[in-house]
């Protein structure tokens, strides 16, 4: 028999699993005196019957005495293991000890455990476990085999035990209930190894976050809803700063979430599951299932009381995600930039992409969206200025008001208390015929606030089917929260037209949609322009929500005169225009001139020549025949021959 001194030199969850399996092996080799055979478990002998038979009610083996004897002889070691191994759980000496605290097991699912472990670390023990299971084939424990050696060894195992629920043991699905083995999962025999390594089977994206602090932690259930996820994450951190905690997007699949709990129990940590949609029925039920463990629910909307779990809960509810300076200062070393007003995750990212470097914040801003627009716009990096716009000046005066108001939301509303109702958003209405500027203003306005715009290809949002309008939307606002831009919605009465009389489904579907671009256009915090052609085709709901409207109009003759000139560059080979002349005869848009411009640009390198009034005629002709414009004598004057001919006519 061992002494107390030798019992201490192996981990007391080791010595009492050892010590449990010393008796089961001498039990079985006094009283049944059987060693596996070279096809055990493939046959049964007139021996075995014999043995089976002596053992059932009834009958009296002729070994009982001598078994009982070993029993009581072996006692005295079994006491001390088992005194030990409960010093050793209160103590929390070991990975083994605490994780038996995390689980909340009792001691007796803490011994199956034990033994569970014990054997599956060593082939010597295996060897021990076929020697008294009679079957080389069941080389782990079975559940019969746990019933006789732990008074509620099948109980420790059942579907509903602790050891289950928490994810620490897998049991066989095949074979009679008896003969399944059960053996610890692979993370557990790693993680008393020494190796820390997570879990295999995790969802895409889990992170393992360590403690900020220091402070107790009851397992309780944590609602967060609202702002952004890493605003959520640093609410959870505070409130249990000595919590460490494992983030994870809600798990797919059964192993997946056994994955989860099972990771969560091995490091003690908190699940904060990051939410898109209201947590399903299957979710709820895992929560509930393991409620051993502390939980996050993390949400950019509030939960709806039927979703949730049954046990209770806790909410914090958090109303904005701005970084404050103190996020600033540690991510960058520098004080919040007023023009970019970005959110605790957003400033996380550029950070990453401008590699911790403050002068690069602008450009990591100008990344935020990436590709996630990418199909439903197009982006323009803004190259243009306010000297490249023509405009009369109090519209030129509304367009640096605009941005003016922009770039002073966080002054106006953070520091000096105006409420930003519904939110600090900017939203503008351009209107007006086509090719006055809309486009390019929307252009420098960008420019000007030093981001990037992005124009909605409104063919690729709207959408036949039931929902997907709202899908797309929802992509185009979700993607642009998530950096700072300027979302340019063009011809935007097809989108956001007056509501009509509700007289068939599709009128009614049509409604909601523009019911949901009011809640988000609401709720959006960036800049959107509108451009339209007819501001009385957009609905009164929107024009409430428009923060400035500028009125496009066609250009007069000294602006046409202003746009002409600057239609043309300093290098291209320009040979005697009359502007005066051009602007006078034709009253045209800004967008029209400088397409004829170009045009006749392309008549000259074709030809070898200079840009000369004869070519910029020629392309004039064919902007009005692209428009099914009439070519009149009274406009064209002396070059009204040459643009009404056959063609045969050769500039000068």
């Amino acid at each position: 028999m061992r002494d107390e001194d030798r019992l201490r030199s192996a981990p007391p969850w080791q010595v009492m699993a050892d010590t449990l399996l010393q008796r089961e092996a001498l039990v079985c080799r006094l009283g049944e005196g059987l060693l596996p055979h070279d096809f055990a478990g493939l046959y049964i002998g007139h021996d075995e019957v014999d043995r089976i038979l002596a053992e059932l009610p009834g009958a009296s083996g002729p070994a009982a005495q001598r078994v009982e004897a070993l029993l009581q002889q072996l006692e005295p070691e079994l006491v001390l293991a088992r005194k030990q191994f409960s010093e050793s759980l209160a103590e929390e000496r070991s990975t083994f000890d605490r994780l038996v605290r995390t689980a909340q097991l009792d001691e007796q699912a803490a011994q199956a455990l034990a033994l569970l472990l014990a054997v599956e670390r060593s082939p010597h023990r295996m060897r021990l476990v076929a020697y008294f299971q009679d079957n080389v084939q069941l080389p782990r424990l079975t559940v019969a085999s746990l019933s006789r050696m732990l008074e509620s060894g099948a109980r420790c195992v059942a579907p509903d035990a602790r050891l289950r629920t928490a994810e620490l043991i897998e049991i066989g699905t095949e074979g009679p209930w008896a003969t399944r083995m059960c053996w610890p999962a692979p993370r557990l025999t790693w993680a008393l190894a020494g190796d820390d390594s997570a879990d295999t089977g995790l969802p895409a994206g889990t992170r393992r976050l360590d403690p900020v602090g220091s402070g107790p932690v009851s397992a309780e259930l944590l609602l967060v809803t609202g702002a952004d996820p890493d605003s959520r994450l640093a609410a959870v951190r505070e409130r249990w700063p000595g919590k460490a905690l494992l983030v994870c997007p809600v798990p797919s699949s059964p192993a997946e979430w056994a994955a989860v709990v099972r990771e969560a129990g091995v490091g003690d940590r908190a699940i904060v599951l990051e939410l898109e949609d209201p947590p399903s029925r299957t979710a709820a039920d895992r929560i509930d299932r393991a409620a051993h463990l502390s939980w996050v629910l993390s949400s950019p909307r509030e939960l709806a009381l039927d979703a949730l779990p049954r046990r209770s809960w806790q909410e914090v509810r958090l109303e904005s995600g701005l970084a404050e300076e103190a996020d600033w200062r540690q991510a960058l070393g520098v004080p919040p930039d007023p023009a970019f007003p970005l959110s605790r995750e957003q400033l996380r990212l550029v950070t990453a992409a401008s590699a911790g470097n403050a002068a690069q914040v602008a450009s990591g801003v100008r990344r935020l969206a990436g590709g996630h627009l990418d199909g439903l716009s197009v982006r323009i990096r803004p190259k243009r200025t306010m000297s490249d716009l023509v405009l009369p000046g109090d519209q030129t005066a509304q367009i640096r008001e605009l941005i003016a108001r922009y770039k002073r939301r966080s002054l106006v509303y953070r520091e000096w208390g105006f409420s930003p109702l519904p939110s600090t958003g900017v939203v503008a209405l351009f209107s007006g015929p086509s090719g006055t500027g809309k486009t390019l203003a929307a252009e420098i306005i960008a420019g000007e606030l030093g981001l990037d715009l992005y124009k909605v290809d409104l063919s690729s949002v709207v959408s036949k089917y039931i929902g997907e309008t709202e899908k797309n939307l929802e992509r185009i606002f979700g993607a642009a929260a998530a950096g700072d831009l300027v979302l340019f919605f063009d011809e935007a009465d097809s989108l956001f037209g007056k509501r009509s009389e509700v007289s068939d489904a599709h009128d009614r579907y049509a409604n909601i949609e523009v019911a949901y671009l009011l809640q988000r256009l609401e709720s959006y915090d960036g800049l959107v322009v509108m451009a339209t052609n007819l501001q009385r085709n957009i609905d009164d709901a929107f024009l409430r929500r428009i923060s400035v409207a500028i009125d496009f109009e066609a250009p007069d003759e000294p602006q046409r005169k202003q746009i002409w000139r600057q239609a043309f560059p300093a290098s291209a080979p320009v040979h005697d225009l009359d502007f005066d002349f051009l602007a006078k005869q034709f009253r045209i848009t800004g967008g029209i001139i400088r397409n004829a411009a170009l045009g006749a640009g392309f008549l000259a390198a074709d030809e070898a020549g200079p840009v000369t009034m004869e070519r910029v005629a020629l392309s004039l002709k064919r902007e009005f025949q692209k428009l099914g414009r009439l070519r009149t004598e009274a406009e064209f004057d002396r070059y009204f021959k040459l643009v009404n001919g056959d063609g045969d006519a050769e500039p000068a």
